[in-house]
């Protein structure tokens, strides 16, 4: 018979926090598959002193590099009858962490997947902050470019789901900017950071006011940010074609009303730039103003 696959989820800071299920599997599987090894180990030593240790069990490396091709060996040991646990370096395998293909292909091989639950970073720091959690929407990390953040956050902007995010400390300032752009400075809004660690620190507030204390001081450790979801009541319609003429009429070139707009309306910023142009360009749209025909060339 297939071995099984043990999806388990460790601890996010806190050792105290790895579940006696959790350690009674990692003590029993064959091999232990782990983003980390050497955070690994030191789970492994608590682990081990429950009780007896499979003989020959092995730690193996499974990270975002070399997962596809780890995926298959896996498969190969639980289909020898091997039973497997995938552990990442905190909380749950594939929850913006390594795992999902292992688990993808372990279940298409016909093998048995359980998931031993715990730690989750996102659903620690949505209890403590207050903010509603009767529906809630887990974005992961968001992108690191400007324009495809602002676009993802504008589109999310009449949500009424509880907003989860990670982020790096030092991406934390300009992310909580553009959230400011899409949503407004308004929204509620906690910003979490050592998450079960010593210095663990809930900072909540208005998004305006988290955004402008994290532009000058940037948090240590990687942050779980929640924001409260747009109000039931909340104005969703956006004429997008007022705002670019309001923007146009103040000055700004069609590149920079379009790159103003991402956050705001959802809409791809080259979409935006093409009807800045097209505004600016008709008569009385405002041709001649800085910008038009700025060498952008429809590639904004």
């Amino acid at each position: 018979m297939p071995g099984q696959l043990y999806v388990v989820a460790t601890p996010i800071g806190n050792l105290e926090d790895l579940s006696p299920r959790a350690a009674r599997v990692l003590r029993e599987v064959d091999v232990v598959a782990a983003e980390d090894t050497r955070a690994a180990q030191v789970l492994l030593a608590r682990a081990d002193q429950g009780g007896a240790v499979r003989a020959g069990r092995r730690l193996v490396s499974v990270f975002e590099g070399n997962e596809a091709a780890r995926a298959e060996a896996l498969v190969a040991e639980l289909a020898a009858g091997k039973d497997v646990a995938l552990i990442s370096a905190a909380g749950t395998p594939g929850v913006s962490d390594p795992g999902e293909r292992v688990v993808r292909a372990a279940i298409a091989h016909g093998a048995t997947v359980v998931a031993v639950p715990g730690p989750v970073a996102a659903i620690a720091a949505l209890v403590a902050s207050g903010l509603p959690a009767a529906q809630f929407r887990f974005v992961g990390f968001p992108p690191r470019e400007a324009g495809a953040r602002a676009a993802l956050f504008g589109r999310l902007r009449a949500d009424p789901a509880t907003l989860l995010l990670y982020e790096a400390p030092d991406r934390v300032g300009a992310t909580l900017a553009t959230l400011v752009d899409a949503f407004g400075g308004a929204r509620a809004a906690c910003v979490s950071r050592e998450l079960t660690k010593r210095f663990e620190e809930h900072v909540r507030g208005p998004l305006a006011e988290l955004a402008t204390r994290f532009a000058v001081e940037a948090p240590r450790g990687e942050c779980t940010i929640v924001v409260a979801g747009a109000a039931a009541d909340a104005e969703v319609a956006v004429d997008v074609e007022a705002l670019v003429r309001e923007l146009l009429a103040t000055g700004l070139g069609p590149k920079d009303v379009a790159q103003r707009l991402v956050a705001r309306t959802g809409k791809p910023r080259r979409e935006l730039y093409q009807l800045a142009l097209a505004l600016a360009r008709a008569p009385g749209g405002g041709a001649g103003r800085r910008g038009v025909g700025d060498g952008e060339g429809g590639g904004a």
